[in-house]
């Protein structure tokens, strides 16, 4: 590979590994400051409801998943007995609220109705079950470094947090949910905002913990699903079941699953297939690699740490391994990066992945645009499309878009590259924290289409 291409590779990879976002319990270190300058943007593209494909999984799976999940914190602690809120929950929300918060909750409320059969309802009493907070991402950060959002229960607001005691702060103690406060910055993407109330708003209401193991859930700390899921709304509807109660034993919620879940989903009345427990160790690694602490040679071991431990296994986590080592090493070594985003995309299309294999996808044409293969790129884009928009992913949408429209305009096609772009922009808007992020992502997929020698990594 030349140093040329080689420099090329390591622009576009700065520029777009950071499709890969990062849940709740790890943070990104920001963007540069700079405004780059460009043309007007088009107004900001948002989604309206999206249709949630049904937990396909089997019944027997997802209830050892449901038990996990309701069970236990991400710590590792067990609660003391089941919890949830009783009867009507009402939300409100305070504080410096972004523009697009409102219709991003009233869709998810509207879910939360329709999909888990929650009574869920939005309301400007200060009296309400749960309260979202929206406030600076350096307010939050000084409190919580590690956390993008986060949900703490018997509070109100911020300051009603910053003066608990760790006794008020334990979820472990707290049966009959009555009060609990979403925190989210105000300063950052709205779809960054949008996939806090999702899965915030979820774990206010249900469960508290997060496991590797799920490839449909937003309970996942790999956060590549957005928004909640088809599962995601079945173990909410199994929550607040009329069979269950707040203080139940696991034992005594273990009893009444089954029938619970056939009947919530039929389809799902077959054998099981479990995936084997997640280590910690493989959850310490991936933070580890991911988290802005640390230099690149420490991520770079943290990720083939974790990539070592999912080997045995061949599923989405071992797949996630490899796109945390491509994203990792394409700072300085673009081959060892294609390689990783390729092996990744591979099991991910093996296992059946579509809106994992996107992110994998995305890698990969962004190396076949800078390597002069425009076709591939278009192929990967357009096998990579439907899932992201599925999953209404903003900033991968736009990744994509972008890429095809680089590869179009190589070809000769000026006016489908422009509109393409065009549409992106509108995504990029939503899936961004700003409009200079957005021109500095158009600009870095830009440069790659300058003339070089077809060289694959």
């Amino acid at each position: 590979m030349t140093g040329q291409l080689q420099n090329r590779l390591q622009r576009f990879g700065s520029a777009l590994f950071l499709t890969l976002l990062l849940s709740a319990c790890m943070t990104v270190a920001p963007s540069g400051t700079d405004t780059p300058s460009g043309p007007a943007l088009p107004p900001m593209r948002i989604f309206g409801p999206p249709t949630a494909e049904p937990a396909t999984r089997s019944n027997y799976d997802m209830a050892q998943d449901f038990l996990d999940l309701s069970f236990r914190l991400e710590s590792g602690r067990a609660l003391e007995g089941f919890s949830r809120f009783e009867g009507p929950v009402t939300i409100r929300m305070i504080g410096s609220i972004p523009p697009t918060a409102a219709h991003d909750l009233a869709v998810t409320l509207a879910r939360l109705r329709a999909e888990a059969g929650i009574a869920i309802s939005s309301t400007s009493s200060p009296n309400a079950s749960i309260t979202i907070e929206f406030l600076p991402r350096r307010t939050m950060q000084a409190r919580a470094p590690n956390a993008a959002c986060f949900v703490a229960p018997r509070v109100r607001s911020w300051s009603d947090y910053r003066r608990a005691r760790a006794d008020v702060l334990d979820w472990t103690t707290y049966q009959t949910r009555t009060t609990a406060a979403v925190f989210i910055p105000s300063d950052v993407a709205p779809q960054e905002v949008r996939d806090c109330l999702n899965e915030e708003l979820a774990q206010a209401l249900g469960p508290l913990n997060d496991l590797f193991r799920l490839p449909d859930s937003v309970f996942n700390d790999d956060n590549i699903h957005t928004v909640l899921t088809g599962f995601d709304m079945l173990m909410l509807r199994a929550t607040y079941a009329p069979q269950l109660a707040p203080g139940m034993s696991q034992s005594e919620v273990a009893a009444r699953l089954p029938a619970i879940l056939a009947a919530n989903n039929p389809a799902g009345e077959r054998p099981g297939n479990p995936l084997p427990p997640t280590p910690r160790d493989f959850k310490d690694a991936i933070e580890r690699a991911l988290g802005a602490r640390g230099n690149q040679a420490s991520r770079l071991a943290a990720a083939q740490d974790a990539l070592a431990i999912s080997r045995p296994w061949q599923d989405h986590r071992t797949g996630f391994a490899w796109l945390t080592l491509g994203r990792i090493a394409g700072r300085d070594d673009a081959q060892t990066s294609f390689a990783a985003f390729a092996n990744a995309a591979a099991l991910f299309n093996a296992e059946r992945l579509p809106i994992y294999a996107a992110h994998a996808n995305l890698q990969l044409a962004g190396f076949a645009l800078a390597t002069g293969d425009s076709a591939k790129a278009i192929a990967l884009v357009d096998t990579s499309l439907p899932a992201a928009t599925r999953s209404q992913n903003a900033s991968l949408m736009a990744g994509l878009m972008m890429v095809k429209a680089t590869a179009l305009e190589r070809m000769g096609q000026a006016d489908a590259a422009a509109s393409l772009r065009l549409d992106s922009l509108g995504w990029a808007r939503y899936g961004m924290a700003s409009d200079a992020d957005v021109r500095r992502r158009l600009q870095s997929i830009a440069a790659l289409a300058a003339p070089t020698e077809n060289t694959t990594p």
